[in-house]
């Protein structure tokens, strides 16, 4: 009865694992499917939502705080923070970009007495996350995994993106414009300086040694090295020595989900009649492919799934980055906003998927057809 309960307030856990249990009565398991698993991504992830547990814990965000506090109306402050998500996903991934912002636009808009303002602003920064990340060939992991794959040059990936990226950009500003169009020049109202934490003396050392340990994150993620699992456990045991409480702190049960869902996405490629299928299926109309299933699976392992037999690896890759503004599942990033924003919120589940889907809905309507005719052109 409580793991029944449990369930029901873990959403996106419930799908993942019914989507594994599923896959994997339709393929039995094999030492060839933990093989398959992305256990780099949940490495990565790992790393990550334990850093900037620490983080939170040790204040580290204060001045970026302090700089978004200054900023006088919340047309102006949504906008700074959706760009932050939207410039920063392009270098540390959008997963990434949302640990960070997210959270912060939590404190800024509690701290203002603007929390009716939450949900559209993080549901706009998921966007941003999706959109602002597709430009780079690490800005996501479909995106590192079909660079990897084609061959093509870092230039020859960015120039294909760019034109679908920038309108994606005017189109951010117009929503959040829109979103203040009763009043855009509303303030703040955040007085309360306190909200952005204190740095204690005592505890310098700690704060160091989080930032030196977020760089290498950072340059294990930039870098793409194959030792990534050496960065791993250098993470972990410099938090054991720092503050083990925090490694209790960490979001399991989001990484659990990302490990149901792989093991959904593998499970899947390996049966040999619904591989035939999509060989005969995906070619010619891979932009539609990606966007459908990645409704099912999220667009990390749609990625890993369509690749074998897309012949148009643009429209693959526009259909992948467009996935996220469907559903929550359609992006992995998507779930790790949805974790977040119920950690503090843990009611409002049901809410946040109303607001999100509405919101991303809107925009796709907007770049689901110049996606696809752009795609058009091969990469």
């Amino acid at each position: 009865m409580k793991l029944l309960n449990y369930l029901k307030k873990e959403p996106m856990l419930t799908v993942s694992v019914i989507a594994a249990i599923a896959a994997m009565i339709i393929t039995p398991p094999s030492p060839a499917l933990i093989g398959d698993i992305d256990w780099r991504t949940l490495g990565t992830l790992f790393m990550m939502l334990t850093v900037l547990e620490g983080f939170k814990r040790e204040n580290i965000f204060r001045p970026l705080l302090k700089l978004a506090g200054g900023i006088g109306s919340m047309a102006a402050l949504s906008l700074f923070l959706v760009f932050s998500v939207f410039f920063s996903s392009m270098f540390v991934t959008n997963d990434v970009s949302l640990i960070i912002f997210v959270p912060l636009t939590i404190i800024l808009f509690r701290a203002g007495d603007k929390e009716k303002y939450i949900l559209p602003v993080i549901s706009m920064e998921n966007i941003a996350a999706v959109r602002g990340s597709l430009l780079t060939p690490f800005g996501s992991p479909q995106n590192l995994f079909i660079y990897g794959q084609s061959g093509v040059s870092a230039a020859r990936f960015i120039a294909y993106m760019f034109p679908i990226w920038i309108i994606s950009a005017v189109l951010l500003v117009i929503f959040v414009l829109f979103l203040y169009r009763k009043d855009i020049r509303e303030r703040t109202d955040i007085k309360d300086a306190d909200f952005a934490g204190e740095w204690k003396p005592e505890r310098k050392a700690k704060r160091i040694s989080y930032l030196a340990v977020f760089l290498l994150v950072l340059a294990t993620i930039v870098t793409r090295t194959p030792y990534w699992y050496v960065s791993l456990a250098i993470v972990a045991v410099s938090v054991f020595f720092i503050d083990r409480d925090i490694l209790r702190r960490t979001d399991y049960v989001l990484l659990f989900t990302f490990l149901c869902f792989f093991v959904f996405s593998s499970s899947i490629a390996a049966n040999p009649a619904i591989s035939e299928f999509l060989r005969s299926s995906v070619g010619g109309r891979e932009y539609l492919w990606s966007i459908l299933l990645s409704q099912l699976i999220s667009n990390v392992p749609a990625s890993i799934v369509l690749y074998p037999f897309a012949v148009n690896r643009g429209a693959l890759l526009y259909g992948l980055d467009s996935a996220g503004l469907c559903t929550l599942i359609g992006s992995l990033a998507s779930v790790i906003n949805y974790r977040i924003y119920v950690r503090e919120y843990p009611k409002n589940g049901l809410k946040f998927i109303i607001y999100f889907t509405l919101i991303s809905l809107a925009f796709f309507a907007f770049v689901a057809v110049p996606g696809y005719f752009i795609s058009l052109s091969p990469l």
